[in-house]
């Protein structure tokens, strides 16, 4: 096969296709059904918390970066344990998840500073964009390489400020933003601009933009299960763009991953809501500590502990402690031990979280 090389945004042929537009609907009412279910969650970081961690897990298995649920809610506990290197990168995950929320949030863009801080979180170094040759994307059964990104640093340069402008200039071309969201992503993967985190951080990228277009609110999106369960025809997908520049299969992949993750997503959080609202029932009519601020705590970190309360509740270690085991007594919460602290889950949650 001759070298293929990466062309810069926006390409000069026509990808709304007739399959393509038909698929469109579907998932833009999916999009905005779950943004509308989404909004009636009491606090925003119920969602941001719970399903980020989730992400943050099935993203990095693309990656073998495997980690238990158990342990990944252990790593969010910062007790004094040992937590395994495997949880810290899936924590590095949603904490990079959260940055590149918090900076397009506030600016309205997306841009090449908000990317590269979003890799420095991921893998917790500055390296920034490949300054060295050598990169290649090989067949992790064969060894085989299936292609190699550009190698030279001003040509790594000159497409990401391509591709920055792109996502944040819709002059540049005037298509369906889960059309662009798909070249977007394509775009990324292609340059590869980093040693290390592109599959990431281009998931990151993702949600992202949907949030730029006003597609959603939260990053609770997220194609990461999604890519896990079509893992061969996902990089299939992309290489087929590459050799023989197929686009509507790639782009239809990409719509349909939207459709069907939002119809998941949104699922879960009315189950999410139903068992939020059994537990305020329990809390509400037996005990005179209910808030909601404990309820959304409960919600939001599926392993509490007792500076959880006290930064969330606003009382004293004593009185959320009393608190805590109060509800592990009562069966509400399982109060465990781990090194030196406690910790207390909410079984029903991670019942919920985990079956999925």
């Amino acid at each position: 096969m001759k070298d293929w090389e990466l062309a810069e945004l926006p390409f000069d042929f026509d990808l709304e296709t007739k399959k393509v537009l038909k698929a469109l609907p579907a998932a833009h009412s999916a999009l905005a059904e779950l943004k509308g279910i989404a909004s009636t969650i009491p606090n925003q970081n119920i969602l941001i918390n719970t399903l980020g961690l989730q992400e943050a897990k099935d993203s990095s298995a693309i990656e073998n970066v495997i980690t238990t649920h158990d342990d990944l809610y252990k790593s969010e506990l910062n007790l004094n344990s040992l937590t395994s290197l495997d949880a810290k990168e899936v924590q590095n995950y949603i904490t990079a998840l959260k940055k590149g929320f918090e900076l397009t949030t506030e600016s309205g863009l997306l841009t090449n500073r908000a990317i590269l801080q979003i890799q420095e979180t991921l893998e917790d170094n500055n390296a920034g964009f490949r300054k060295l040759p050598g990169t290649a994307l090989k067949n992790a059964a064969t060894g085989d390489t299936i292609y190699t990104p550009p190698q030279d640093y001003d040509d790594i340069m000159r497409l990401m400020v391509n591709l920055e402008k792109y996502i944040n200039d819709p002059s540049l071309q005037d298509c369906d933003p889960l059309i662009k969201m798909a070249i977007i992503h394509f775009q990324f993967e292609s340059i590869h601009p980093f040693y290390d985190g592109n599959g990431r951080t281009g998931r990151i990228i993702n949600i992202l933009y949907l949030i730029l277009e006003g597609l959603q609110s939260l990053p609770i999106l997220y194609l990461s299960k999604y890519i896990i369960k079509h893992k061969a025809d996902y990089y299939r997908y992309l290489q087929m763009v590459r050799e023989k520049n197929l686009w509507e299969e790639w782009i239809l992949f990409v719509i349909k991953g939207v459709e069907e993750t939002a119809r998941e997503t949104i699922e879960l959080i009315y189950d999410i809501k139903d068992l939020m609202l059994d537990f305020k029932h329990k809390l509400r009519d037996n005990y005179k500590f209910y808030s909601q601020e404990l309820l959304n705590n409960l919600f939001k970190h599926p392993y509490t502990k007792i500076e959880f309360i006290v930064n969330d509740v606003g009382v004293s270690r004593l009185t959320a402690a009393n608190y805590l085991n109060k509800l592990s007594e009562d069966k509400i919460l399982q109060k465990k031990k781990l090194g030196t602290g406690n910790y207390y889950v909410n079984e029903a949650l991670v019942d919920l979280l985990t079956k999925r």
